[in-house]
């Protein structure tokens, strides 16, 4: 069930780590990875550019399958344009679905989360790669399908 505005989604899924690292330094990297996720989550549903320059990092870029079957690579900052020009979830008055499926880490630096999000009348799987750089993590890409309902 996904959360509500504000909510976590932290009973929804449980982290795995294919690397030994301590119990603590494992649960500081879950809590800042969800609060990026949380921080995407309420820009995207808010048409935030700004919390969603937080959550993703400058050289980031968006990739999906385009009508024509092709690969369509779409750089942060044209994301942003698209954000910014469309009225946002909230202030269309649509309900606020948002959740964590699951995070995955690889290594101290590396992870990547499976969300599932909406924008009326369109629906969001996003594949999200995060990297830890310069003491923060930050979403470096998003690859995602939609479907409209």
């Amino acid at each position: 069930m996904p959360t509500k505005a504000g909510a976590t989604a932290r009973s929804w899924w449980r982290p795995t780590a294919r690397f030994e690292r301590g119990r603590n330094e494992m649960s500081s990297d879950v809590a800042e990875i969800e609060k990026v996720l949380q921080v995407y989550f309420d820009g995207l549903y808010e048409g935030d550019t700004k919390k969603l320059g937080e959550a993703f990092h400058p050289a980031s870029h968006l990739y999906s399958a385009g009508p024509d079957g092709k690969a369509a690579d779409m750089p942060r900052a044209d994301w942003f344009k698209m954000v910014e020009s469309r009225k946002s979830a909230r202030d269309s008055g649509s309900e606020r679905r948002d959740r964590i499926v699951s995070i995955d880490f690889s290594g101290p630096t590396t992870a990547f989360a499976k969300v599932e999000c909406q924008i009326p009348p369109r629906y969001f799987t996003d594949y999200l790669t995060l990297l830890k750089a310069e003491g923060r993590w930050q979403v470096i890409a998003k690859a995602f399908h939609t479907v409209t309902k």
